[in-house]
């Protein structure tokens, strides 16, 4: 059976099983009573793993949770249709399906072959994990001109091989594959 994790050593980023549902902790607050015989209160900012829904909620300091039987696997993109996007277990080389609320916008940074990590809870996956940045072509932009520098305004927009369109610097050229921040959607560099 999986130890058990008191309310109280929760701590930031750690994961724990409450009602039979995976949470990700976001925040910790604690609440020491100044009268005798009060009770610590430890307030806690969760995302459940299923829904992604995000909420505080208060426990007793001797809560008790489980811990939940969460693993990483590492798995490339294949494609997606339908049914939602299919990625293949790199140790497996079973095809885990993912359905769209699952995936997010990850698929505005995915192309075949790309390696993600795959987060599974009890054996079946429920999420992914996009890494920091992501290494994309430049499929069109237009040509920076000599001069252009002189009105401050040094980015140009540019569509990548996925669709979307951020603002790269003047001297990057279509065919080019350049580093995108996942989070912010922002050029991050030359790859």
């Amino acid at each position: 059976m999986a130890s058990l994790i008191e309310a109280i050593a929760v701590k930031r980023k750690m994961f724990f099983e409450f009602e039979d549902t995976p949470f990700h902790c976001l925040d910790v607050e604690i609440s020491t009573p100044t009268a005798r015989g009060g009770q610590t209160l430890v307030r806690l900012k969760m995302r459940n793993l299923l829904t992604r829904a995000v909420f505080d909620k208060t426990f007793k300091a001797g809560d008790k949770f489980k811990e939940p039987d969460l693993q990483m696997v590492q798995a490339s993109y294949l494609y997606s249709d339908g049914d939602g996007s299919h990625f293949m277990d790199q140790e497996t080389f079973e095809t885990l399906t993912l359905d769209d609320e699952m995936r997010g916008d990850a698929l505005d940074f995915l192309v075949e072959g790309a390696i993600i990590q795959i987060q599974k809870y009890n054996g079946n996956p429920i999420g992914l994990q996009m890494p920091t940045h992501v290494e994309l072509a430049v499929t069109y932009t237009e040509p920076g001109a000599r001069g252009d520098t002189a009105s401050g305004n040094v980015l140009k927009p540019a569509k990548l091989e996925t669709g979307i369109e951020i603002k790269v610097p003047l001297f990057i050229k279509e065919g080019e594959k350049v580093k995108v921040a996942v989070e912010t959607r922002e050029f991050a560099g030359r790859a």
